[in-house]
């Protein structure tokens, strides 16, 4: 069928065109110079429609394809030069055409700026300028439609923008800050006909004083010019829908969102009321939402994060839910308050309510046991997030910039799972609670002396508060020998209370010394203060509603051990450091080196443990400048890696029903080695985007887990394996585009291997009655594959197509235990307008899930269909929704750590069917 789908394509593709010819040629200037991305367009004589352009390459050299049996005018455009026009006719039997142009220098560049926005894409230095509706295909809803149209854009399945492979950092409206540049939220809210320009940044820096200084050619922002319509007026939608799903349950959509741009200031409003599968905003989202704040002395040598402790709460996905119930809330403002006073910021609410449903087999390494479980989860997640951001401009030399992020959230989850595994079978529920807050502030200083020298300073603090509870009942008295429980109660009730506090303040100082204008000095002072507390203790409710704290254990040695923690812990980085920037012919260096004393303090039981390191961290930027839109880029790196407090403090604490975890208080930082290749090529003269990248991380003295498995149970505590046993770790991805006429032709690989040496212990009993404990380093690797290809249709009157094949293999070697899982997706989207007013979206995917050996086999599919009505310019729209068409009750995934393979099914949203309504204010 596949075979059959392409070759069809392929004559199609041939058929389209040989009823058009090319047309080739160069444009220089007048003393014969090629121009480089100068801009030629192709209009119909009779409508002045745009037909075709293109944009030389470095040798000044343009192709364009033009349909037979029509009269064109060619415009040939350069900023700073004269226009160039000429007239071309193309009969029936026309060959193929070369044409040149020759354009000469003029003092006023006003028409080449006109000409600009006329262009369906313009490249001005880093900035690629695209005109949305030279691209659009007519049946766009959200800004992440128009951006998939777009060469070199992609918008990944969670909807985030990527731009020659790089995630996009920013996104803006006019300017402004949308959501300090949340790119999920802009794809799937900003409609796609407020849409006029986008202006890709690459190269982004918002301080103007910084930009050439350091390295930024990772960075990529989006600024989205509207239609003049939608400026200065509010303009938004109302949506509404209701329905059944196929038990015959009601079922509801509302999503009102309101917008409003001036010079002055802009608004955002965005509502989603729903229990129909749509996650506006998840867990992950939260957590992964930095507010805008930026990575503290990136590349300074360091990695020390404070963890979250979350307790493994699941994360709602709509295809791994059974019942999802969610209401959003986002604003966002931002306003001029003066010439050199911007003031921005905003909230996000979320109340989410989710079910999920699990089945899952999980294989034990060390001691191959098989445990079989399933899972119902009732999960309720309250998010709070509020910015408040002021960027102060007195004149071009200075800059102060402040922003305050807060976070709270009400976490609870209850979940009810049968364990059966050694032939026994185990009931558990569990209650997992949290009201985590966080509070970071950023202080940020630009000051430019003179032309040579620019200072920048940083501060930011944080401030967090943890206070997870953990409550386990089971049938089955959960690790004996440890926690000394009543065992004349029903049933094991045990409960865990911790609390964990954070300071943490970063400040640094930048000192800038530009020798000329192809290399700079950079000098870095600064240092990292972390204060935390961790405070746990265990205790056992008795079926008389009375409690019992359990304050210490035999332990699993024999020696008695404490079950209460009460841990302070404080970590200090201070660093001096200093960077080179030079450019020579094509290539652009950045070593750089950074001198570290580190001085590290835990005190718990008593007793007071202290570290003091001295390291000296060097590491390297090279990059080759083939081309203006072609690079090959190097990066090399020599990180020293510190642990927070989780890691420090020794008395046990819950994970899970059937997982203990202590602390190592004498735990001493990693040290890791990366290497990255990475290469880039935006090719406008054949539309073709490549980027690649290939990067090797060995890691020595790794913080690693210190297992004792007992049949399902296990108890761990982190300690620094032998510099003889690295942890190495391998990846590839490469990424090609090509786009054809009308057609969009995409292929995709990422592989990763990954070797991790763990330290494993058995326990046993041996013929005597005796207990007997084993300990090996065994080593597990991971070998992930990923392959995607597909093609894509932008026809404007025709039916549009996507159509493609995605591949994962995920290949686990545990120990010498050996498993495979294979997951083919063929997919197809369709979208087709008929009968004027009439249009029809559907996609497709169909899951072939199974294992090497056959064991394991799942064959699943979703569709989802929406039909639309709306009459000519009517702001009034209706639609019939269908998702689950096919009623798929579940879907598989596998995962893999370093004591057990994990292969599972979610059960998922029933079938449902929606009248929806929606209204363009």
């Amino acid at each position: 069928m596949k075979k059959v789908l392409c070759i069809l394509i392929l004559f199609w593709v041939a058929g389209v065109s040989a009823q058009s010819i090319k047309v080739r040629g160069t444009i220089k200037d007048s003393i014969g110079t090629p121009l480089e991305l100068a801009n030629v367009i192709a209009t119909e004589k009779s409508s002045g429609n745009i037909e075709s352009y293109a944009i030389t390459n470095s040798e000044g050299r343009f192709q364009l394809n033009l349909p037979k049996n029509n009269t064109y005018i060619l415009k040939a455009s350069f900023l700073g030069y004269e226009n160039s026009e000429i007239e071309i006719n193309v009969p029936e039997d026309s060959e193929n055409l070369s044409q040149n142009f020759v354009l000469k220098q003029s003092a006023a560049q006003l028409e080449g700026v006109e000409l600009v926005y006329e262009m369906p894409v313009v490249v001005r230095g880093d900035t690629i300028v695209y005109n949305a509706d030279s691209f659009n295909r007519g049946d766009e809803k959200k800004l992440g439609d128009v951006m998939k149209n777009l060469p070199g854009v992609e918008v990944n399945d969670e909807g985030e923008i990527e731009v020659e492979g790089k995630a996009v950092q920013k996104v803006m409206v006019e300017g402004k800050d949308f959501f300090d540049g949340d790119s999920k939220l802009a794809t799937k809210n900003i409609p796609a006909d407020a849409v006029d320009k986008v202006e890709v940044l690459r190269n982004y820096n918002e301080v103007d004083q910084m930009r050439g200084l350091g390295n930024d050619q990772d960075n990529v922002a989006i600024n989205i010019k509207l239609k003049e319509g939608k400026k200065n007026f509010w303009f938004g939608e109302v949506t509404a829908g209701a329905g059944l799903d196929d038990e015959s349950e009601a079922r509801y959509l509302v999503h009102p969102k309101l917008f409003y741009y001036s010079p002055k200031y802009s608004l955002n409003f965005i509502t989603d009321f729903n229990d129909i599968g749509e996650v506006p905003f998840t867990w992950r989202d939260f957590f992964n939402f930095t507010g805008g704040f930026r990575n503290f002395n990136r590349g300074g040598g360091t990695n020390f994060n404070v963890s979250q402790s979350d307790l493994g709460f699941a994360l709602a996905q709509n295809n791994r839910a059974q019942a999802i119930e969610t209401n959003f809330f986002a604003g966002n403002f931002s306003w001029r308050a003066s010439k050199k006073w911007d003031v921005s910021g905003f909230s996000i609410l979320s109340d989410s309510k989710t079910n999920f449903v699990t089945n899952s087999i999980t294989q034990y390494i060390s001691t191959g046991s098989i445990e079989n479980t399933t899972n119902n989860t009732e999960q309720r997640n309250q998010l709070g997030m509020f910015k408040l951001s002021s960027i102060f401009k007195p004149n071009t030399n200075f800059q102060l910039d402040y922003d305050a992020l807060v976070k709270v959230s009400d976490q609870s989850e209850q979940a009810s799972t049968l364990s059966q595994f050694d032939e026994l079978s185990n009931d558990i529920s569990e209650v997992k609670e949290n009201k985590p807050a966080s509070v970071n502030q950023n202080v940020n200083a630009y000051f430019t002396l003179d032309d040579d020298n620019i200072f920048a300073g940083q501060v930011q603090h944080l401030w967090q508060d943890e206070d997870p509870f953990y409550q386990a009942v089971t049938d089955l008295q959960p690790f004996p020998g440890i926690l000394p429980l009543d065992t004349l109660q029903n049933r094991f009730n045990i409960n865990q209370q911790k609390n964990v506090r954070t300071h943490k303040l970063d400040a640094k100082i930048d000192y800038y010394y530009v020798i000329n204008n192809k290399s700079n000095l950079n000098f870095t002072l600064g240092g990292t203060f972390s204060d935390q507390s961790f405070n746990s203790n265990i205790f056992q409710l008795l079926d008389d509603n009375s409690s019992v704290d359990l304050e210490e254990t035999p332990g699993i040695n024999g020696e008695e051990e404490s079950l209460t923690n009460d841990v302070t812990y404080g970590f200090r980085d201070l660093f001096l450091g200093m960077h080179y920037k030079f450019r020579t012919g094509k290539f652009t260096f950045t070593p750089g080196v950074t001198l570290h004393n580190y001085n590290i303090r835990n005190r718990q039981s008593g007793t007071t443990v202290t570290q003091n390191d001295w390291l000296l961290l060097p590491d390297l930027n090279a990059i080759l400048e083939l081309k203006k839109s072609e690079s090959l880029r190097f990066n090399y790196s020599y990180t020293a890696d510190y642990t927070d407090i989780n890691n420090f403090a020794e008395a046990y604490v819950f994970n899970n029903y059937n997982q203990l975890f202590r602390g190592n208080r004498f735990l001493e930082n990693a040290l890791s080695q990366s290497y990255n290749l990475s290469y880039f090529s935006f090719n406008m003269f054949n539309y073709t985007n490549v980027n690649a990248s290939l990067t090797y991380t060995r890691r020595v003295d790794g913080i690693k887990r210190n297992t004792d498995i007992v049949a399902i149970n296990q108890v761990s505590s982190p300690v620094n394996i032998d510099s003889n046993f690295p942890d190495e770790t391998f990846s590839a991805v490469a990424r090609w585009s090509k786009r054809i006429k009308k057609i969009q032709l995409s292929a995709s690989a990422n592989l990763a291997l990954n070797k991790s040496n763990n330290i494993i212990q058995r326990r046993e009993i041996d013929g005597g009655g005796n207990p007997t404990s084993t300990e090996t380093i065994q080593l597990s690797e991971s070998f992930t594959q990923g392959y995607r290809g597909s093609i894509r249709s932008s026809f404007r009157d025709w039916p549009n197509f996507e159509t493609g094949y995605r591949l994962t293999i995920n290949q686990y070697d545990n120990g010498g235990l050996e498993q495979t899982f294979y997951t083919q997706t063929p997919f197809v989207n369709v979208d087709i307008n008929f009968l004027k007013h009439f249009s029809l979206s559907a996609n497709w995917d169909f899951y072939f899930y199974r294992d090497a050996n056959n064991t394991v086999e799942n064959d699943y599919s979703f569709m989802n269909a929406t039909l639309y009505y709306q009459k000519g310019e009517s702001p009034w729209e209706f639609s019939l929704q269908a998702t689950n068409i096919l009623n798929n009750e579940a879907t598989n995934n596998d995962s893999f750590n370093d004591q057990f393979n994990t292969t599972s099914q979610y059960f998922v949203l029933p079938r449902i069917l929606m009248l929806v309504v929606k209204y363009d204010l």
